[in-house]
């Protein structure tokens, strides 16, 4: 496959990293503005807009965050470029989901969102098929983990002693306010009830060393309960380990010819 790759932050070289132990370099970067990079990824052409990419391209990744797909993604999709994005979080903006559902649909493209930090999304879309009755996500963080987003105007993270709980809303609100951290909280909704019936809370515990995630969910199906205690990668310890492992396994599905 002919890969590009948007971004190159740590999920970036990771994902390129591992590409290359598949025997694949990407075929070109999209950056915001071009930079010298190191190593094997050091030859590779980088454009930085979406119709500068090259002919032939089978498939570009998002490692960007949320600006990477809003400011990019209908531009590759229309061109018929498929595209996988762990931004999953940016289609609580209704305008920008709507936006790339035409341009897939123009372009003949798809958009694939890999899982993320969270498993048990497979489950939940089954679930869905028969009813769901609640869906609940809880992420569990240490108080470093919550520097930047809005849970620094509700605690004091620093000086936090206790585990507390510093947001409670659907899963819309969650992604909004929480960009940074919610793209776990999208992931449940889009593969579950959706994001209105969603609820979420958000947690700092200073007791803990990792992030936590869980998913509750009751419907026709009985219920299920999903915990996760992930990682972060090492050279970035904002980003999850899993979700850059995430990536691999959504490109690995459009290579293979038995998926699951």
């Amino acid at each position: 496959m002919k890969i590009g790759l948007i971004g190159h932050g740590a999920i970036a070289e990771y994902v390129s990293a591992q590409l290359a132990a598949r025997g694949i370099t990407p075929a070109v970067f999209l950056l915001r503005t071009p930079r010298a990079l190191q190593g094997p990824d050091a030859d590779v052409p980088q454009v930085t807009a979406a119709h500068l990419l090259p002919d032939g391209l089978d498939l570009m990744v998002d490692c960007a965050g949320h600006s990477g797909l809003s400011t990019h993604g209908s531009a590759i999709l229309s061109q018929g470029i498929d595209l996988v994005s762990v931004s999953l979080g940016a289609l609580a903006d209704r305008t920008l989901q709507n936006t790339l559902e035409e341009a897939a649909r123009r372009g003949g493209a798809r958009l694939h969102l890999a899982s993320g930090a969270i498993g048990a999304l497979d489950c939940l879309a089954a679930a869905r098929v028969g009813g769901l009755d609640e869906v609940t996500y809880v992420g569990r963080k240490p108080p470093a983990g919550w520097q930047g987003s809005p849970a620094e105007e509700v605690l004091d993270l620093d000086r936090l002693v206790t585990v507390s709980e510093h947001f409670a809303g659907n899963a819309r609100e969650a992604a909004v306010q929480y960009p940074k951290n919610a793209n776990v909280a999208a992931a449940v909704a889009l593969a579950g009830a959706g994001f209105e019936a969603t609820r979420v809370r958000l947690v700092a515990d200073p007791g803990l060393t990792e992030n936590i995630h869980e998913i509750h969910a009751a419907g026709a199906f009985g219920r299920f309960s999903f915990r996760i205690e992930g990682r972060t990668l090492p050279d970035n310890p904002r980003s999850s380990a899993l979700a850059a492992m995430s990536v691999i396994a959504a490109i690995e599905r459009q290579r293979e010819v038995i998926t699951i």
